[in-house]
């Protein structure tokens, strides 16, 4: 069953009790909180999720709570916790709802070691992967979501999940987050696009968090064969340029964005080095979405990518 077919009624009852479960991806997340914008936020972001049955096992348990002491009443604040265990110090009490995809980020990144884990957009058509791994500031976000809304298949804006037996990616389908400029930019180029209320003032600056596509959600449970690695860079009025990069020195890189690579020892190495074995890999600049699709879609033809 879906969110929305649960009905509004009732699981807002099970959020303010502890007993919310909802399934993105591989892993499901149990929601508890009181605060009105984290129902307003999953409300608008997952209604297309499925849900579990209260009691069912999750593998995350995520508590939305306002801020002890005299923050319960002067300048409130937001906290997170874990099974009990608070990892952050208290945010604005208007921060709450990308707290918890921070959070949710966090609680997979931290814990999830049976997949190597990049720090990675990612996202398929015709069944075939392209890792789009960068750091903050690069666009990689940016490019994510307009492809999403031109035809690639959204597997997840924030982490690569890759199997350890197979090496196959799974889909660990969340909103996609948007920063700064961003945020117009896909207003402008996706209309009628779901976003929550802009967060203003946060360590990332302003930030949203973008509705997935319901059909993306409905296939969460098919993986993708890793075929591209592509390390994008926004460079504003650069011509869009898309040229081969060494895949040693690609290993390099991803192994640097990676979660747990080191935690994984010699099985991440043997695991990385199987995924970049099975990419061709890029490096890649843009400055106009149109064409960057463009570059994309011309990768996929090349391979018979027209899922």
């Amino acid at each position: 069953m879906r969110l929305a077919e649960l009905g509004e009624r009732e699981w807002r009852r099970r959020l303010h009790v502890g007993k919310l479960v909802v399934r993105a991806g591989p892993f499901r997340y149990r929601f508890d909180s009181r605060l009105p914008q984290i129902a307003e936020g999953i409300g608008l972001l997952y209604a297309d999720y499925p849900v579990a049955e209260p009691d069912e096992f999750a593998d995350f348990a995520l508590k939305m709570e306002h801020g002890a002491g005299l923050h319960r009443w002067w300048r409130r604040q937001v906290r997170f916790s874990s099974d009990g265990f608070y990892p952050f110090a208290p945010l604005p009490a208007d921060h709450a709802y990308p707290q918890l995809e921070w959070a949710m980020n966090w609680c997979v990144s931290t814990r999830a070691h049976h997949y190597l884990m990049l720090h990675a957009a990612v996202v398929e058509r015709g069944g075939f992967a392209a890792i789009l791994p960068a750091p903050p500031g690069s666009g990689k976000s940016t490019l994510c979501a307009a492809l999403v809304h031109r035809g690639w298949r959204l597997l997840s804006d924030e982490v690569a999940l890759i199997s350890l037996q197979d090496g196959r990616i799974s889909a660990a389908v969340r909103p996609i987050s948007l920063k700064n400029q961003s945020i117009d930019i896909m207003r402008a180029y996706v209309p009628g696009a779901v976003m929550t209320p802009v967060t203003h003032g946060t360590t990332k600056g302003s930030v949203t968090h973008l509705k997935v596509p319901a059909e993306h959600v409905e296939r969460m449970d098919e993986t993708a064969a890793p075929r591209w690695v592509v390390f994008p860079k926004y460079i504003a009025g650069a011509p869009t340029r898309l040229a081969p990069y060494p895949r040693a020195r690609s290993v390099l890189d991803l192994g640097g964005n990676s979660f747990n690579y080191m935690l994984l020892g010699q099985t991440g190495f043997e695991a990385l080095g199987r995924l970049v074995s099975a990419c061709e890999c890029f490096e890649f600049s843009y400055s106009q979405l149109d064409e960057a699709i463009h570059a994309f879609d011309g990768l996929a033809d090349a391979v018979g990518g027209h899922g």
